[in-house]
């Protein structure tokens, strides 16, 4: 499943893909068409962009985010660990996936500050 994104044809990768039970999708983040963050310097809200493009792409194949069993967050700045952590508390706090977040040098863009990856089971 493609979401259109600006990578996904340049680096010959799908937004998510269902086998089965199973969906897992790739790392996404809120990069609008020209590749750079729709929420620039606000990672709660980047957060809850690439969450709701996440739930975008589980429905397509029929799941929900409540058929997620792991998170992983990867940030460029650690210490903006808690708004990260109090969105994924809203969303999650019922479901309690497996979660990593992982502090990394640098997204594809310098407006991005997070990039999320999800596994899910029916």
């Amino acid at each position: 499943m493609s979401s259109g994104g600006p990578w996904e044809s340049r680096g010959g990768y799908s937004r998510a893909v269902f086998v089965g039970d199973s969906a897992w999708v790739a790392g996404t983040t809120d990069a609008g068409p020209d590749g750079r963050s729709q929420h620039p310097g606000d990672i709660a809200a980047q957060t809850r962009a690439v969450f709701e493009i996440i739930r975008t792409a589980l429905e397509q194949g029929g799941f929900s985010l409540g058929h997620v069993v792991r998170t992983r967050m990867f940030l460029t700045d650690i210490v903006l660990s808690t708004e990260v952590n109090d969105v994924h508390r809203e969303l999650f706090g019922d479901i309690r996936p497996a979660a990593a977040m992982v502090e990394v040098s640098a997204l594809i863009d310098p407006s991005l500050l997070i990039e999320i990856e999800v596994d899910a089971r029916r």
